[in-house]
């Protein structure tokens, strides 16, 4: 029976499948087709923002840069290591360090142990989490303001007469970390106050003898203001397509059901379109600035003094838009399989989605996979027992027990694990795909955050417990960080994108109207929704 939401309520009784195993080891279509090379952005002719490859050319000889290793390798180790590269004594006191690890700290003092000096520079794991988290304590502008006071009068980069060796020094060091501030957290920048000082900070160490440095500020700002260009043409296309979303019934009204296209007409491969949605979450995937992570539940913990850091209005808002995305991905599903009149199309229908989703957990795209799923076990969908009856539901359920909720989405986090694994050592941009269900790793962040305290009793900044935190965001930039390796389709593209889908109204009337009502609850519902939508009686 189909009756009842299939997802969670039964383990199936079939072998136990684990991540590229029942799957993958049927050889999809899409393996078979040859790699095509990256297409421009889904929206654009501009390439997605890429979040490493700084553009720094790195000075030779004494002055050139700590390597720092990459995000994938960042967070490989149990915590913060000091030694990792050369560190600063804790001269400014206020550190707290176990077996080397830094475990936390006064703010002012992780705020001087952000800043290089003619010794010294952070390493990159402590850049990343201390710009991540400190938006908790104090606005980045605020921040940045304090970093550039410390490199300016620390570093006496204001004193015209100053030791030109040491600030031929620490002028490389100050641009990296300013380089690693841009391209980490560059929708920051899109605050004029941060825009300011960094021109600022920019324009002392540019104004120097070496050529270098000036080629270098100049690229640096050149990359910030491409990407936060970027930011604006893609919020540009995203209001134009919520801005001409129309309810499909109103489509209905005007049209004949005969002229209606469906996705069939479009896209009648699986394959294809699994690939097509793979592009969507990647793009969307990449607009995602890791700020936003702690922006979702900053407002939601006020600060020690009772008013929350993000009480401006937020500079963006990327990581609901991707959200926004799922709920539509799951009402397009409803939709198409709610809309044929005839059964054999409405049973061909989830079969072809069903074989749309199988693909997706090839590829990796576990956000799209469960987003088909909760689509396929909305209740207008669910209740379609004659329907159900006509479609082959093996692979349906094996699809359903790995997306299983039950012990944490155990089943899910072991195929997670291992699509990450397999990205890892990977020999293709097609094996490197990991998209994970997102509203889990916003969840996942969101109780990591709950469960443990900002501050210790001694008014320290938990460290300890934002390294666990930047862990499990650094993970995500690698994989958002991930070029889509399929060919585009800008038809299917825009169909996806921008068909009207049902309300939730609609598809239950849509389906009383494929088939009739159960009860009386059902017979009541009915009448009440054609008389509301369709002005009958």
């Amino acid at each position: 029976s189909k009756s009842h939401s299939r997802v969670g309520l039964k383990s199936s009784t079939k072998q136990k499948t684990t991540i590229f195993s029942t799957l993958a080891s049927e050889k999809s279509l899409s393996d078979c087709k040859k790699e095509q090379p990256w297409k421009p952005s889904v929206y654009s002719s501009l390439t997605p923002a890429c979040f490493t490859s700084p553009l720094i050319e790195k000075p030779t000889g004494k002055e050139s840069m700590p390597q720092t290793p990459p995000f994938s390798a960042m967070f490989d180790s149990s915590g913060y290591n000091r030694n990792l590269y050369q560190s600063a004594e804790d001269s400014c006191g206020g550190l707290c360090y176990h077996d080397n690890n830094l475990l936390s700290g006064s703010l002012e003092a992780l705020i001087q142990h952000l800043v290089p000096n003619v010794d010294y520079y952070p390493d990159r794991t402590y850049i990343f989490t201390f710009l991540l988290s400190s938006r908790l304590f104090m606005h980045p502008y605020e921040l940045m303001a304090k970093v550039c006071h410390l490199c300016v009068e620390h570093q006496r980069l204001s004193d015209p007469e100053g030791d030109k060796n040491q600030i031929r020094k620490i002028a490389p060091k100050i641009l990296q970390l300013l380089t690693e501030w841009t391209e980490t957290f560059p929708y920051d920048f899109r605050d004029e106050r941060m825009m300011r000082n960094l021109k600022d900070l920019a324009h002392r160490i540019a104004s120097g003898e070496e050529q270098t440095y000036r080629k270098n500020v100049q690229q640096m700002m050149q990359c910030l203001i491409r990407k936060l260009a970027a930011l604006s043409q893609y919020e540009e296309v995203l209001a134009k397509i919520s801005s001409t979303s129309t309810d499909r019934l109103t489509v209905l009204k005007t049209k004949p059901q005969s002229i209606q296209r469906d996705i069939l007409t479009v896209c009648s491969d699986p394959y294809t379109l699994a690939q097509q949605l793979t592009h969507i979450e990647l793009e969307r995937l990449n607009y995602i600035g890791p700020e936003e992570f702690v922006q979702a539940f900053v407002q939601k913990d006020p600060l020690d003094n009772d008013k929350s850091c993000y009480s401006e209005r937020k500079k963006t808002r990327n990581l609901e838009a991707y959200v926004e995305w799922f709920n539509r991905l799951s009402y397009l599903v409803a939709t198409e399989i709610c809309m044929p009149v005839k059964k054999k199309h409405r049973a061909r229908m989830i079969e072809y989605f069903i074989d749309v989703a199988r693909e997706c957990f090839n590829i990796g795209n576990f956000n799209s996979l469960m987003a088909i799923i909760s689509g396929m076990n909305m209740s207008p969908v669910s209740r379609l027992k004659k329907t159900w009856a006509k479609v082959k539901t093996a692979k349906f359920d094996i699809l359903e027990h790995q997306m299983d909720p039950s012990s944490n989405f155990y089943n899910y986090r072991t195929a997670l694990r291992g699509a990450a694994q397999r990205s890892l050592t990977a020999h293709s941009s097609r094996e490197k795909i990991v998209i994970p269900f997102f509203s889990l790793l916003i969840k996942d962040i969101y109780f990591l955050n709950e469960g443990c305290a900002n501050r210790l009793p001694n008014g320290h900044v938990n460290f300890e417990k934002f390294w666990e935190l930047a862990k499990q965001v650094s993970e995500f930039m690698t994989w958002k960080q991930v070029e889509c390796p399929f060919e585009r389709d800008r038809k299917i593209l825009q169909y996806l994108l921008t068909v009207p889908v049902f309300s939730e109204d609609a598809l239950y009337l849509a389906s009383y109207e494929s088939e009739g009502p159960e009860n009386h609850v059902e017979k009541d519902r009915w009448k009440s929704l054609r008389s509301s939508l369709l002005g009958r009686v």
